[in-house]
């Protein structure tokens, strides 16, 4: 377990600093802001389970609203959906493909990838109405999550 840990962050690092990984800023202008920072979000309780490391713990959003997420910790984080999730796993469930940026959608899958302190994420749009549970691939159990209410 610890030696998946390493890997994983060293993964992560390496692909933060390589042109795979995200750049300081790769979008994220305008609309709605969840703050990311696992220091500053402490754990509360919510109708899916414990969140923390996101601020607010569960944002409600109209459909067609436009989200991104910005990392004002120190060290990395990603925002990475849990696909068809109604509570927060018990485990993590986020494999290494949260630790690359993809998807534009609420309902067609996103991650922020490894996001840098200080970094902002690619736009994602709440294209449906729904719930969308989502949390870091390195701080998971921290408890490192939150949701996206879209109506």
């Amino acid at each position: 377990m610890i030696r998946r840990s390493f890997i994983a962050i060293a993964l992560g690092a390496l692909a933060a600093c390589t042109g795979g990984g995200v750049p300081a800023s790769s979008g994220g202008g305008g609309g709605i802001t969840l703050n990311v920072n696992l220091t500053l979000n402490a754990p509360v309780g919510t109708p899916y389970g414990e969140s923390g490391g996101y601020d607010p713990p569960v944002t409600t959003v109209a459909v067609g609203s436009q989200i991104h997420f910005i990392n004002t910790d120190s060290f990395t984080h990603t925002a990475t959906l849990i696909p068809s999730a109604t509570e927060f796993p018990k485990g993590s469930p986020f494999g290494l493909s949260a630790l690359m940026q993809h998807g534009t959608t609420l309902s067609g899958g996103f991650s922020s990838g490894a996001l840098q302190g200080g970094s902002s994420s690619q736009t994602i749009t709440a294209d449906r109405a729904g719930t969308y549970l989502f949390g870091c691939f390195f701080h998971y159990g921290a408890p490192m999550r939150a949701a996206i209410v879209a109506q």
